[in-house]
This record gives structure tokens, C-alpha cells and sequence, in this order.
């Protein structure tokens, strides 16, 4: 009895302790909620349900405001911040079909985000998935993309930061007067300023600065490709030359590359007369006089309001009724000294593993966009100029000449039945965002570099294989989805978090090996088609393979 009375006062005894201190306090360590940098101490939010802490709108960069647009952003905060509520986001930058700044959005708008494992502390040295948002580089936010799904996905804890970065006329505004007085494709710039800051203070988080993977969706997957550089492993036998972005430089930013549907985008000169023109216009738009490369001008435009610059930018895109997203990169001959398709075409890249892949039909809907009803393939009186005309207006050098040789040997009229809006879907699908994804993994497969590339191939009926419906795996996922899709969605997370984690893409959902685009067990380019109930490897069809060819061998005439 004596031995029973003790186990039964034991028993009180822990039950009173459990009352007074919840199970949250049981932790061996003290949880990382507050993170001091050498220009500001963060408080986080924990959250016990999703064991994650978020560290949101973390600043990264002086507010880009007066003279300190267009220029290169000021990276870290040039002042000290003191202690920094970082529960909340911080301001998305203004996209580009604004009237003006909103409840949550401001040029003020360089914030990261840092989300972290609950047990992690400054000597985890974890890896870490770096992501930016699309958006054509004029519209998007980092606060739609939550990390819960994907960090609780991973077999092995990871870090995930995500970055806003200046938009449309405030992040890409071109012209020799911009080249002159001021920098070009700034927004790319704050990307690389984020990868930078991303060095040198993940580690106060429980990163690891020389394990990072950069992850980015249609303009993010497209500045994937800019940035690519020498990750600073020591492979001697790379031909260490440049990609795009900076020439090359070896800051030793990311290690993997994850790119969805990256746009072959029409890299013009900065001086290109419709670069020059668009500047003319935003110009005259924000009542800063007629196109001028006089620093008055440029000076003007640092002198208005934000509202005036919003308001400048969407009256312009208003005015540019075939394009879709005039506002973008440039060739600018110093951040990109080379486009794509030359450099990897030409092995003039630094070799690091990548996941590259793209949706069935990315080329829907776009043209149906445009007002223009001579440039919209949707008009009941489109005709095989419309299709050209959607065409050039993304591709303001596309020759007649060169469209006939595409639709006459590659996408014949009589192959979608007479419809011009399926032949323009194919074709913009393809030469914009199908064919880039191959021509990555084609080249880093072909290369000296003995990394592995792994390529996907998305189509799904019921949630969708248009641009961007592939997300839906990684943030916000709908509730319900039907069994097949539920194992898809969550296999597709085993895939790419195994592949941040471990350097190979392996989900415990689904039997089939995803095999490296070097694999000789399919002959061609194999690839892995992501289908609800039809998860398997593929062959890239030949007939696709020739048509982007053709659009390779016309790069030069596309800029891309």
C-alpha cells in the first residue's frame, strides 16, 4: 500500500506540474523567437500548431524612395532599426496596374520574410529554400505564399525565406536617361541583395549561408536564370565563365536552382527605340516633359509622389494595348552581358542541379488579355495576322518571315482545326516558357559540369495545367481535392523538399523514381509527367523537341 500511496502522489504531482507549465515549456532549449542582427533585434511569431516560427517583414534594404530610385538598393539598412515587431508583413511593392499605393502596398517595400522549425537555433545550420513570386515583374507579393504546407511536406527540417522586390515602372523603368543617371533592372537587383543578406545573417536564424536553393514561378523562375552563378564549389573542371546575371561573379549565393515555367523573356536593349519609347511615355504620364536623357528629367521623376508614378505606370500600360508586360529586364550589358539562350547554348554557364519543368497549356489565356482586338486571338475575326500580331507584340522583333517558316512547317493552321486561338496557344506556350525549361536541363545534362537536372511535366484536369496552376502544391492548396490529387499535391511537395534537403527529388507518396534528364533508361530527354493518378516518366516528344529548336535558332532575332 505504502508503494501504491507513492505512485499515486507522483501521479498529483505531475498533474499539478503539467497544469502550472504546458507541454509548450517542455522544450530542451529555448525557442529562437528573437533574432539580433547588427542592424536590429526581430521577434517572431511562434505558432505551436505548424511548429514554425515567422519572422515577416524583415527589412533588408533603405527604403527605395528619392534619389535612391532606380539605383542599386542599400543593403543592409544603412540605420540601426532597434527592436523590430516581425509578426507581421511588411509592405508589398505596388504593382504596376495600380492608380496608386494601397493599404498594403508602398514603394517602401525591400521586406523579407524568414520562416523557421520551431527547434531551430543559430547552430542547426539548415538549408534553406529561397523563393520569389511571379508576376510578369509587375504584379505580385510575397504574402501569398505561406510556408506550412511545404515545410511540414519535408522528411528533413529546412528554412524558407521569400523577398519582395520592386515591380513594373519602380523596379524596370529603362532608357538611356535611367542608363545614365541612375541603374537598370533594379528589381532584379533587390533580388540579389535578399540572396546577399541571405549570407550573411541566415545563419543568426539556423541556416546554412552554403546550403541555399532559389526557387522561383514564371518571372521568379525567370530570374533564377539571371542570377545563376558560380556557387563556389570547387569543381575545377567547369568551364567557369557566365550564365547572365553580374557577368558571372562568384558570390557564392545558391547552390540549386527550382525554376516553374521560366519565360524566355524578349531581352531588349536598354536603348531599344520601344524601350526608349515606353520611357517616353511613363515620362510624359508623370508630367516630367517630353523624352529627354537631360538629368532634369530623371531628377523630375525622383521628385514626384508615389501616387504620380503609380498613376504614370498604369497609364502607360493602359497605352500598350499588344503587350502583355512591357515593364521588365533589359539587356543592359552590365547585370546581363548575355542572353539565355547564347549562354547556355554556348556552355557558357556555371553547372549547379536544378528542377526545371513547365504546365500543358501555358500559353492560355494570355492573348484573350490584350484590348487590342487586331493582337487577340479571342476575337471571332481573328485570323493567322492576329496570332502574329499577339505574337510580336511580346516579341517586338518576330519578322513575318520567321512566323510564316513556324506556322507553316511547325504549327500548321489544319492541326487545331482552323482555330487561330489554339494555334496562338501552342505557339506562345511553347516559345515563351516550354522550350526554356528544356533548353536548362538539355544544357546542364550536356555540360561539363556533372550535375543533375530533373524536369517535370505538369497536366492536370481537374485543378488545372495553365501557368501557375501548379502551385497549388506548394501554397494555398485547395480543400477538398479528391484522393488521386490530394497524393499528387502532396507528393510533388516530398519531391522538391527532399530535393532542398538532400540534392534529389524522392517522395514517399508515389513508387516512381524521378530520373535525372541523363538517364538511359528512356531514350531522349526523360522528364516526369505529374498527372492525378498517372504519375510516371516521359520521353520529351520529338516533334516538341524540333519546335524548339527553331525557336533557338531564331534567339537572336527574338532576344531571348
Amino acid at each position: 500500500m505504502a508503494v501504491l500511496g507513492q505512485f499515486l502522489d507522483s501521479v498529483i504531482w505531475l498533474l499539478v506540474f503539467a497544469w502550472h507549465y504546458p507541454a509548450s515549456s517542455f522544450h530542451s532549449k529555448p525557442r529562437l523567437s528573437t533574432v539580433a542582427l547588427d542592424y536590429g533585434t526581430f521577434r517572431g511569431d511562434i505558432d505551436d500548431s505548424s511548429e514554425i516560427i515567422s519572422f515577416r517583414g524583415i527589412r533588408f534594404a533603405d527604403p527605395p524612395l528619392g534619389s535612391l530610385r532606380w539605383q542599386p538598393p542599400v543593403s543592409p539598412p544603412s540605420a540601426h532599426l532597434g527592436t523590430v515587431d516581425a509578426t507581421k508583413f511588411g509592405s508589398a511593392c505596388i504593382a504596376t496596374t495600380q492608380r496608386g499605393p494601397g493599404a498594403t502596398t508602398s514603394e517602401d517595400c525591400l521586406f523579407g520574410n524568414v520562416y523557421i522549425p520551431i527547434d531551430a537555433d543559430p547552430a542547426s545550420a539548415l538549408p534553406v529554400l529561397v523563393f520569389f513570386h511571379g508576376g510578369g515583374f509587375e504584379s505580385g507579393r510575397s504574402t501569398k505564399y505561406p510556408p506550412e504546407d511545404l515545410m511540414e511536406s519535408s522528411s528533413d527540417p529546412f528554412i524558407l525565406a521569400t523577398f519582395e522586390y520592386r515591380l513594373g515602372q519602380f523596379g524596370f523603368l529603362a532608357g538611356t536617361a535611367i542608363k545614365t543617371n541612375g541603374a537598370l533592372n533594379v528589381g532584379l537587383l533587390d533580388q540579389k541583395a535578399a540572396l546577399k543578406w541571405i549570407q550573411r545573417y541566415i545563419h543568426a536564424f539556423g541556416g546554412n549561408p552554403g546550403d541555399v536553393t532559389i526557387f522561383g514561378q514564371s518571372a521568379g523562375a525567370g530570374s533564377v536564370v539571371y542570377h545563376a552563378s558560380d556557387t563556389g564549389f570547387p569543381r575545377l573542371e567547369l568551364i567557369v565563365q557566365q550564365l547572365i546575371g553580374d557577368g558571372g561573379t562568384n558570390d557564392e549565393l545558391f547552390q540549386q536552382a527550382i525554376a516553374d515555367s521560366p519565360p524566355f523573356l524578349s531581352l531588349l536593349d536598354y536603348n531599344d527605340p520601344f524601350v526608349e519609347d515606353l520611357f517616353s511615355q511613363f515620362v510624359k504620364n508623370a508630367d516630367c516633359g517630353k523624352r529627354s536623357n537631360d538629368p532634369a528629367t530623371v531628377a523630375c521623376l525622383r521628385n514626384a509622389s508615389s501616387e504620380v508614378l503609380a498613376s504614370a505606370g498604369r497609364q502607360t500600360l493602359q497605352n500598350m494595348t499588344s503587350s502583355l508586360y512591357p515593364f521588365g529586364p533589359v539587356f543592359d550589358g552590365v547585370f546581363i552581358q548575355e542572353r539565355p539562350v547564347s549562354a547556355l547554348m554556348n556552355e557558357n554557364f556555371v553547372s549547379v542541379p536544378v528542377i526545371f519543368g513547365s504546365n500543358s497549356d501555358e500559353g492560355a489565356n494570355w492573348s484573350a488579355k490584350l484590348s487590342n482586338p487586331s493582337a487577340n486571338t479571342s476575337n471571332p475575326n481573328a485570323s493567322q495576322m492576329t496570332v502574329y500580331n499577339f505574337l510580336a507584340g511580346q516579341y517586338t522583333q518576330l519578322t513575318l518571315a520567321s512566323f510564316n517558316v513556324a506556322v507553316e512547317e511547325y504549327y500548321p493552321i489544319s492541326a487545331y482545326a482552323g482555330n487561330f486561338s489554339r494555334q496562338g496557344q501552342q505557339i506562345y506556350g511553347e516559345m515563351r516558357y516550354i522550350c526554356s525549361a528544356l533548353l536548362v536541363v538539355g544544357a546542364i545534362n550536356g555540360g561539363s559540369g556533372g550535375d543533375a537536372a530533373y524536369e517535370y511535366h505538369w497536366e492536370n484536369p481537374i485543378l488545372g495545367s495553365t501557368h501557375g496552376d501548379e502551385l497549388v502544391a506548394f501554397f494555398n492548396p485547395p480543400d477538398p481535392v479528391d484522393d488521386l490529387d490530394d497524393q499528387l499535391l502532396t507528393g510533388m511537395r516530398e519531391y522538391y523538399t527532399s530535393f532542398v534537403t538532400n540534392g534529389e527529388p524522392v517522395s514517399d507518396s508515389f513508387s516512381v523514381e524521378w530520373l535525372p534528364t541523363d538517364s538511359s533508361e528512356l531514350e531522349g530527354s526523360p522528364r516526369i509527367f505529374l498527372h492525378p493518378g498517372a504519375v510516371q516518366m516521359e520521353a520529351v516528344d520529338r516533334d516538341l523537341s524540333a519546335r524548339c529548336a527553331f525557336w533557338y535558332s531564331i534567339a537572336d532575332e527574338l532576344k531571348i
